[in-house]
């Protein structure tokens, strides 16, 4: 009998979810017949701004030197990240993405039959990243859209090792107070560590400062994105900070020149546009306001967001995609994440958030009720 790959890999391989991810626009044009620049994309949670003009100009500086192979230490961001955020670069680690930092905590942290600790219907890849490595998924729902974490504490046991949490949460946009992530920091014992997902960090006001809780010995970790306010996400780079020891043990896992070095100098510039991250800060606080009152017109269920998106109860989210994505416009069904009646809609710039709102109406006009 011959073998097939199935038979060779990790039994646990053959039951691990695949992340889906958002349909890039030219694959929806090609299965449609549209013309590619009309399809408006608002499924990923990109920035509708582009990227800072400084980052793009330094990533095509990179490029004169692409025959190098990029520094591995990332020594100049870090630098620059560690001066920003008021810690020692030996505390940052920087990332192909935020989502290989996940990565990398699985690798340290998760273990056959650990158990890990999340919000119902929170970012996937937690989950992902916790079977990957054998680890037992323990979601806690929420309450009214928002993560319950005094039922994260009642759940965490000798078996928990880590808890994820990201506020703001994706898909929802909700945000945990500062004075309750701190509560759960505390709450949480010795042997649990507590990994805080900020990649939305930047578009709130008043983003949570975990400075003092790392220095009192806490056991926390933040990840941070570039992908989001920054709109360079086609670069996959992204960073975490925490204590140096535990730096130094993720920093174990990671694999050589892991960041290419057009993201790293993309990055470094995009760190000196403040004006363009206040801009998309502004560009967002507008959007949102103009979705969420849509919305309301349309006497649809919405999530008030603290993010770059607003999640929105349709009736049947797959539909409702499918319906849009035909007028050219891709939002985001969360049937993956147990909301079937849902889609997540990122904000966009003006035009292109009256242009959703059309769509959204059209579908909505077609259903009965």
């Amino acid at each position: 009998m011959t073998l097939s790959y199935s038979d060779l890999v990790k039994p646990e391989l053959l039951s691990q979810p695949v992340y889906q991810p958002g349909k890039p626009i030219d694959e929806v044009a090609r299965e449609l017949g549209l013309d590619p620049a009309s399809v408006l994309k608002l499924a990923s949670n990109e920035n509708p701004l582009g990227a800072s003009p400084k980052a793009i100009a330094a990533g095509k500086d990179a490029l004169n030197e692409v025959e190098l192979y990029p520094d591995g230490g990332c020594y100049r961001l870090k630098e620059k990240l560690a001066s920003s955020l008021e810690v020692d670069p030996e505390q940052i680690v920087i990332g192909n993405g935020s989502n290989e930092i996940l990565e990398l905590i699985g690798h340290a942290f998760i273990g056959n039959g650990d158990e890990v600790v999340m919000g119902e219907g929170a970012f996937i890849v937690y989950k992902l990243v916790s079977l990957l490595f054998g680890g037992i998924p323990v979601e806690v729902p929420t309450r009214n859209y928002r993560h319950d974490l005094g039922g994260m504490v009642d759940v965490v046991n000798s078996k928990t090792r880590v808890v994820f949490l990201a506020s703001p949460d994706n898909p929802s946009g909700s945000a945990n107070t500062n004075e309750e992530i701190l509560e759960l920091i505390d709450a949480l014992p010795d042997h649990v560590l507590l990994v805080l997902d900020g990649a939305y960090s930047e578009y709130l006001d008043d983003p949570i400062d975990l400075r003092s809780a790392i220095a009192k010995g806490k056991r926390v970790f933040c990840t941070r994105t570039f992908s989001k306010i920054y709109g360079l996400a086609g670069l996959r780079i992204g960073y975490g900070y925490g204590n140096a020891d535990l730096i130094e043990l993720l920093n174990r896992t990671r694999a050589p020149f892991n960041v290419n070095a057009i993201a790293q100098a993309a990055a470094l510039a995009a760190l000196d546009d403040k004006s363009f991250v206040e801009k998309s800060r502004e560009m967002n606080a507008t959007g949102l306001r103009q979705l969420e009152t849509g919305m309301s017109a349309l006497n649809i269920e919405y999530i008030e967001s603290s993010a770059n998106f607003v999640s929105a109860k349709v009736g049947n989210g797959n539909q409702a995609f499918e319906a849009m994505q035909k007028d050219g416009v891709i939002v985001r069904p969360l049937a993956p994440y147990g909301m079937s009646d849902w889609i997540r809609v990122t904000v966009g710039l003006e035009d292109q958030n009256r242009r959703a709102l059309e769509s959204l109406t059209s579908f909505l006009s077609t259903q009965g009720g």
